[in-house]
């Protein structure tokens, strides 16, 4: 009999990626670093002043919880949307410390241990783990590529991969890593086929602020979808680039007959964790309307970057696939050479870091996916090693 859980049933040895990296900065080699993610170590400028003075409101001394999260807080997120054009009221928020935490409360709202949800595939591995951890099964449904009409949802195959224990379909707006807005067709498509099977629709829209030059048009939010219960999961980690402050929510939508008791449901949950801080609350406000200037700065480097990579690519060393949104790139390369190969031989004998497809569960075992966060001069340099590196093959 095993001392631990089965949800950690799962292989967690280091894989020979991992385990090369660490070698590297055990032996203090820098790194060209083309995954980073942080946005807090990418150089953007932050207001320091107002953002900690926010965070040091002497409201915060007084707790006072709330299952939903503080009014105000909830006030300052309808606010939020409403730039965005969207009517939201705050009784129909549940602040929550991340998104992953969202996204548990949402899995145990809906499902019972062995049940399963279906995910995009590609897409960010914390899904499966998250499912994991909740003794759920990840089923896959594969997004599609096309040179003219980018990355889509397989409608009729998702349609097919709903089974009896099916409960919730996930999706994420842009995806990550594709980048790819889940389009109004394919959102009608995702609201009728969960309305038919009594499935609940969650919607990750994390990404939703920032749309590649162009992609706008298709930047839309779930947020007041009304055909099937629907649950949008957003916060701070990317609206405000602050990925330490930790606050995020979710948003119930949809029927007005199964709202008041999925909110009950959901209220109840809450109050068992009651996990987001007091201060964070009282700071929401003024984090969020700063957020808009660190946003703009993260969109200016996207596109210098990804408009670098595109024009490196030109000569034919490798092919950008298209992107509607989102912090990241995909890149096709020669099929001579595997992407787990060419990552690893790009850390080990270039001392750059660029993650892997199958890392997020691309079928196609071709493609790389860099980091367009990246400070220019780390990301010109090595892409330039990249590039060479696949000039080789």
């Amino acid at each position: 009999m095993s001392l631990f859980s089965s949800r950690f049933s799962g292989d967690l040895t280091p894989n020979r990626l991992t385990r090369a990296l660490d070698a590297k900065h055990a032996a203090g080699r820098p790194i060209l670093d083309l995954t980073e993610s942080n946005p807090t170590r990418a150089g953007f400028d932050y207001s320091r002043t107002s953002l900690l003075s926010a965070l040091a409101s002497p409201a915060a001394l007084r707790y006072d919880p709330s299952p939903r999260g503080l009014l105000s807080a909830r006030q300052a997120v309808a606010g939020y949307y409403r730039r965005h054009g969207e009517t939201v009221h705050p009784d129909s928020l549940t602040l929550t410390a991340s998104t992953s935490e969202a996204y548990g409360y949402l899995f145990k709202l809906l499902a019972d241990p062995g049940d399963e949800i279906l995910i995009p595939r590609p897409g960010y591995p914390l899904l499966d783990m998250l499912l994991t951890l909740e003794s759920l099964r990840p089923v896959f449904y594969p997004l599609q590529y096309d040179d003219h009409a980018g990355w889509q949802v397989d409608v009729e195959r998702l349609r097919h991969s709903v089974g009896e224990r099916s409960r919730a379909i996930v999706a994420v707006s842009p995806n990550n890593p594709t980048g790819s807005y889940l389009k109004p067709a394919e959102l009608a498509a995702l609201t009728d086929l969960c309305a038919e099977r009594a499935l609940a629709l969650i919607v990750d829209e994390v990404f939703l602020d920032y749309p590649a030059p162009g992609g706008s048009a298709t930047a839309h939010s779930a947020i007041a979808n009304s055909g099937a219960l629907t649950f949008v999961v957003s916060g701070l980690s990317k609206i405000a680039a602050l990925p330490q402050v930790k606050l995020s929510w979710i948003h119930v939508g949809g029927p007005a007959s199964l709202r008041a008791e999925t909110q009950s449901r959901l209220d109840f949950i809450a109050d068992t964790y009651l996990s987001v801080s007091t201060p964070v609350q009282h700071a929401a406000p003024a984090l969020l309307a700063e957020s808009v200037s660190v946003r703009a700065q993260i969109a200016a480097r996207l596109e210098r970057n990804e408009q670098t990579l595109r024009v490196r690519c030109a000569a034919g060393a490798g092919r950008v696939l298209r992107r509607e949104g989102g912090w990241y790139a995909v890149l096709e390369i020669p099929p001579a050479l595997s992407d787990d190969d060419l990552s690893f031989q790009l850390l080990e004998h270039d001392n750059v870091l660029a993650h892997p497809g199958y890392f997020y569960d691309f079928t196609r075992e071709n493609v790389s996916v860099l980091s367009l966060l990246t400070p220019p001069d780390v990301f010109d340099a090595g892409l330039a090693k990249v590039l060479a590196r696949i000039g080789m093959i």
